[in-house]
Parts: structure tokens; C-alpha cells; sequence
């Protein structure tokens, strides 16, 4: 079994499963260190905890309760992928639902959180500009809903709440060139990480990482089109981790690479016509 840490948070952890197991391989009891979702995005096993077995394929979700123990099997076929979300049991708290619900064990392929899964494998992926513990959260929280049958209430977005959305508005703004996360953003107005992205979202209509990647684009195509600074260091200077993330991130926002859009800010009619017959076309 080969996995790697996408996402270590106080709250949510995030982590891809690969595993290459097969009918020939021997089985061996595992233990769930965390309250978990488990999305299955690619092939079967068979599941065994607490005197209970289920098959799991493409679009099931593996659940796990913390100190319960588990063997996985592989008799139908060889290997299986799973993007694992394992939560702190206080982000489990304030998500709700019965500790007998993280004791389901499996739920088939449903495809309310099918969707929800492969956003959640687009984010990892920097394919999305959701965060991966946002969807992951997300994730976990539909999934408390489906098993309980009973929806979540959405945030009041009273007087307070739209405050605190606001602070935290500006706070992430303020400081979008620095290393943010949720749990930082929801720390500065005093809310739980789970209840601070169902407000934002509520209140802004996005959620707090699409607010800070598209606050980072903002400042970029300030830089690019005022400034001679290079691609690099803009990418940099506005909060980016990498060029490449920069580079992508920008050309889906503004459908044109950032070297292009700097030629059109200083006046290249040829790109700046392109982009209009584009819009038209489209």
C-alpha cells in the first residue's frame, strides 16, 4: 500500500491511497487512527470490520471509526485508489451526527457524493479552485447527511454572521500573499473551520480559498499590467507556491496566459481582439 499526505491540518487530513494488492496476497488486520471518509475512485475490495463485509467499487466510500479494526481483501481483483478524508474528532463534532453513523462502514456508489469525490480529486489535483480540506469537509458533512437522512440547517447569515464573514473577507485579503489555510482564516473570527466555510460561502457566494486564489489573481493582473516585474516574481510576490500553479491557475481565469495578458494590458490589439471573438463565439 503506497500513500501520500496531501493535506495535514489540525482538523482534516487528506491522504491518496494506492494499493496494489491482489487475490493471491495475503489479508492482515489494519486500525482506524481517525474518523474517516474514504472515496473510492478506482477499482474494488472487500471490506471487513466489526463482524460486518462489504464489496467496495468505483463511487463507494469507506468509513472509519477511530480504534475499530479492519481487514481489506482483494479476491475479485488487483488494486484499488482512495482519496482518504480523516478527521480530528473535534471537526467529526461539529459536523454532527451520531458516533454510530462513523460506525456504517460502507455506502454505496450515490451519486450525490460521486460528484462530491471527484471535485474533491480535481482540487487534489490543482485542477479546481476549491481547496482540498474545503471539499474534504464538505465531503465528510454530506456524507452525515445521507447516512442520517436528516439535511443540515444552512448558516442564519444574520447580522453577526455576515460581520464575521466580512472580517474574514478582509483579513484573507489583507494577507493573501502569505501561506493561508481555513483553519487560520476561521481562528481570526473565532469560528469552528466546518461552520466558518458553510458561512463564508453563505454569505460571498465562494468559498474562503477561491476568495484568496482569486484575491492573488487580482493583485497578478495588477502587477502585470502596471508593472515590469517579472512572471516569476509576481507569481511569488502575490502568494503563489510554484510558477506552474500560478501559470494554470491564471490562464483558467482569464482564459490567456499571464506573458500574453501583460502584451495585451500594453496595448497588443491582436490578443485583445482574439479574447472578444472568443467571447462571441462562445
Amino acid at each position: 500500500m503506497a500513500s501520500r499526505t496531501l493535506l495535514q491540518g489540525e482538523s482534516i487530513r487528506v491522504i491518496d491511497y494506492r494499493c496494489t494488492a491482489g487475490p493471491g496476497d495475503q489479508p492482515f488486520p489494519e486500525r482506524h487512527l481517525s474518523f474517516s471518509a474514504s472515496y473510492v475512485r478506482k477499482g474494488s475490495f472487500g471490506y471487513r470490520t466489526r463482524g460486518q463485509s462489504f464489496e467496495l467499487v468505483a463511487g463507494s466510500i469507506l468509513v472509519g471509526h477511530p480504534g475499530d479494526e479492519y481487514v481489506c481483501t482483494h479476491h475479485h481483483a488487483v488494486g484499488d485508489e482512495c482519496l482518504s478524508f480523516q478527521l480530528a474528532p473535534e471537526l467529526a463534532e461539529s459536523i454532527g451526527g451520531r458516533s454510530s453513523i462513523w460506525r456504517t462502514g460502507s455506502v454505496p456508489p450515490l451519486p450525490e457524493m460521486m460528484v462530491l469525490g471527484e471535485l474533491a480529486q480535481a482540487a487534489a489535483d490543482g485542477r479546481s479552485d476549491v481547496a482540498v480540506d474545503e471539499v474534504g469537509m464538505l465531503f465528510a458533512g454530506r456524507f452525515v447527511e445521507v447516512v442520517s437522512g436528516r439535511k443540515r440547517e444552512s448558516p442564519r447569515g444574520g447580522a453577526l454572521d455576515r460581520r464575521r464573514a466580512v472580517k474574514a473577507a478582509l483579513f484573507i485579503d489583507a494577507h493573501s500573499h502569505e501561506a493561508l489555510d481555513l483553519e487560520t482564516a476561521a481562528m481570526e473570527v473565532g469560528l469552528r473551520p466546518f461552520h466558518f466555510l458553510r458561512l463564508f460561502a453563505k454569505v460571498l457566494g465562494v468559498t474562503p480559498h477561491q476568495y484568496l486564489v482569486r484575491s492573488r489573481l487580482r493583485r497578478a493582473a495588477r502587477l502585470l499590467a502596471e508593472g515590469a516585474s517579472s512572471i516569476t516574481d509576481i507569481a511569488f510576490d502575490v502568494g503563489f507556491g510554484a510558477l506552474s500553479n500560478f501559470v494554470r491557475t491564471f490562464h483558467r481565469a482569464a482564459g490567456v496566459s499571464p506573458g500574453r495578458f501583460r502584451r495585451a494590458a500594453k496595448g497588443d490589439r491582436k490578443i485583445l481582439q482574439e479574447r472578444l471573438g472568443a467571447a462571441v463565439a462562445g
